[in-house]
């Protein structure tokens, strides 16, 4: 065993001998970076020195102008528009409406006798609101007026004939107890065929006394004030609803106004 130990010793040195001779004799400095010129070139150091040359790195400033992001809207929602429907005309206080105009009439039924009761403003008779609250044509609107009750001839062409009229007279005088002469006595439409009245509903009806002293037809102050408040709507001066409101309200205190 002790020849063993000594021969691996003996082997051991003689290696760590020859690489210490191959370091020593083989010893060539690597090259060296020439700075001035930035490409490498040998150096001849002595055997067995090592330089190192030290590598400057001379990297040039850059300013880089980064664009700031774009700046981006959000998305806009749409808002849904609704058509907002045209709002209506009031409803006239108190008027209702009636069937209209008819190809063919009939004898309507009239309230019943002694039901109704005259009123009075100065002179003027006025209507029963409970019998005679005013009816109005639907077939006449402010829209139309120029080819209705503008038009010449038109309340002609809608009114019922005498053989319907005649009957619906006399019930409606004995509802209201009128006991003077029909003759003089008008079967009156409170609010005229001229603004667009009802031509046949009861509603829209009654006898009227005239109001003139000694009268020898029909004609009286509200007939009058008929055609005053025609001329006004169909010049455009007052609207339909306004004319149609004031003379089935008070005739009277609208014939002082525009009578």
């Amino acid at each position: 065993m002790g020849d063993r130990t000594a021969h691996r010793a003996t082997f051991a040195g003689a290696v760590l001998g020859g690489l210490a001779l191959l370091v020593t004799g083989c010893g060539a400095a690597p090259p060296a970076l020439d700075q001035a010129k930035g490409h490498l070139a040998l150096s001849s150091p002595g055997v067995g020195a090592t330089t190192s040359s030290a590598v400057t790195t001379t990297s040039s400033a850059t300013t880089t102008t980064v664009a700031p992001p774009p700046v981006i809207a959000p998305p806009t929602t749409a808002v849904p528009t609704t058509a907002v429907p045209a709002t209506p005309a009031p409803a006239l206080s108190g008027i209702e409406v009636g069937p209209g105009p008819q190809a063919v009439y009939a004898v309507q039924p009239q309230p019943a006798p002694g039901s109704c009761r005259y009123g009075a403003s100065g002179p003027y008779p006025l209507p029963d609101p409970r019998c005679t609250p005013g009816a109005i044509n639907p077939q006449v609107t402010q829209a139309n007026i120029s080819s209705t009750i503008c038009a010449p001839g038109y309340t002609t062409s809608i009114r019922p004939p005498e053989s319907i009229t005649e009957p619906e007279k006399i019930a409606s005088a004995a509802a209201y107890g009128y006991e003077g002469p029909l003759h003089v006595a008008e079967y009156d439409h409170l609010i005229p065929l001229e603004l667009g009245g009802d031509p046949n509903d009861p509603a829209n009806l009654w006898v009227e006394p005239n109001d003139r002293p000694g009268a020898t037809s029909i004609y009286n102050s509200k007939d009058t004030l008929e055609g005053a408040l025609n001329g006004l709507v169909c010049s455009g001066q007052m609207t339909l609803d306004a004319a149609r409101q004031a003379i089935a309200t008070d005739w009277a205190t609208a014939f002082e106004r525009y009578g």
